[in-house]
């Protein structure tokens, strides 16, 4: 597989990228975060593959261990995906044992997404994973500036203001 970061052997004979740096688009910050998010994406399955995830499976997986014991609609919206992109996921996710579909206490018509034992030992070794990767790819920011950006990006996501 192609490491996205490294330009192609013909891109580098014809000078490299940095001549596309230097267009309008190389200052546009929708391009930037995408370009951004795309390089995150990549280093994050390289390290979740080897695992049986994805970014997504793995997004959810995550959000089942926690305590907050989300349901399927608010796993959707959460994720920002159509409910049958989630439901595939769970589905995925609950075939290999990893959580399971619970109804909730306060609504039993309403199933909450809940990770199993298994799920949870996978989850914590895709986070370890995650991390790593994540650090590798952030690498050439500070401390500083990762907690900067991610406070950033929660604002452009619509995450509530921290307490």
């Amino acid at each position: 597989m192609p490491n996205p970061k490294q330009p192609t052997p013909a891109v580098r004979a014809a000078g490299g990228l940095d001549r596309l740096w230097r267009t309008s688009v190389g200052e546009d910050a929708a391009f930037l975060l995408a370009r951004a998010n795309a390089l995150s994406l990549a280093a994050a399955s390289e390290v979740l593959s080897p695992l049986g995830l994805k970014v997504r499976s793995y997004s959810v997986l995550a959000l089942a261990v926690s305590a907050e014991r989300p349901n399927q609609r608010e796993l959707s919206e959460f994720l920002r995906l159509d409910p049958s992109q989630l439901v595939a996921l769970i589905d995925e996710l609950e075939g290999r044992g990893l959580v399971r579909r619970e109804p909730d206490a306060a609504d039993r018509r309403v199933n909450v997404v809940v990770a199993t034992d298994a799920g949870r030992a996978l989850c914590a070794d895709a986070r370890v994973a995650t991390e790593r990767a994540e650090a590798a790819a952030f690498a050439v920011l500070g401390d500083d500036d990762i907690a900067r950006l991610k406070e950033h990006l929660r604002a452009l996501a619509g995450a509530p203001e921290a307490d």
